[in-house]
């Protein structure tokens, strides 16, 4: 009986395909492959498709990733197990442009997109499933946490302009989930404007459509530079240790 109720929940929930970016250039890592580099002895592309593989809402992953990373990738997906992991795409010469060709080999039957960093591979199944079922209630949302730090605007000599009232402040996190067609004309119409979005969400916001924000997780760090393998390093020890 539980098995059935299971089954039936299971399919009242939309389908959602979730794009990994993975064909950065990894520039401020002094040219290290960071998606290839151990964290705790595992690869971190390989922690962050592991998080969206147990994710309950995720029913399918498809990662953008540099031609010379491909068929290591697939191997990896393999030999870890990573089944929900349904293709390998080449990646485009920007980001909006890897994340369009990705979502453009989505299941015909997706209704729901999201779009995750490959480097943040300590983020949570919680935290995937939480902002996939705020985007089925509201089409768009995104992760976030409070900006701790005080911010400031600073002209090119770095004289200060003003302090940014921070209560209103949020670092945006992934994965950010929309509307299958919604986010597939979002990112046509940046790529066609050739506008800088430094997000998905923002390449909605441009069409006027409205995100929202859910509770993030501060240890839902992205990894860019060494420092930030080092503080994940630790983060990933301290959850072994927690059990």
């Amino acid at each position: 009986m539980l098995s059935f109720l299971k089954k039936v929940r299971r399919a009242s929930q939309p389908r959602c395909a979730v794009l990994v970016a993975a064909a950065g250039s990894s520039r401020r890592m002094g040219g290290v492959n960071k998606l290839m580099e151990p964290l705790d002895g595992v690869p971190v592309l390989v922690r962050t498709l592991s998080a969206l593989q147990v994710a309950q809402r995720v029913d399918e992953i498809i990662v953008a990733a540099r031609e010379e990373d491909l068929v290591e990738i697939s191997r990896l997906c393999r030999d870890y197990g990573i089944t929900k992991c349904a293709k390998v795409v080449r990646g485009g010469e920007s980001r909006v442009h890897s994340v369009l060709l990705a979502a453009l080999e989505a299941s015909p039957e997706t209704e729901l997109l999201a779009v995750h960093d490959g480097a943040r591979p300590l983020v949570t199944p919680e935290l995937v499933d939480s902002v996939i079922a705020a985007a089925v209630r509201c089409g768009a949302a995104a992760p976030a946490v409070p900006v701790k730090d005080t911010v400031k605007t600073a002209d090119q000599e770095g004289r200060v302009g003003e302090t940014v009232p921070r209560e209103h402040l949020r670092a945006v996190q992934t994965p950010q989930v929309f509307d299958a067609d919604l986010l597939r004309a979002a990112l046509k119409a940046a790529l066609e404007a050739n506008a800088e979005v430094t997000d998905d969400a923002s390449a909605v916001e441009r069409l006027g459509k409205a995100v929202f924000l859910v509770e993030g997780n501060e240890e839902n760090l992205k990894i860019t530079t060494p420092l930030d393998l080092i503080l994940a390093e630790a983060i990933t020890r301290a959850r072994k240790e927690r059990g």
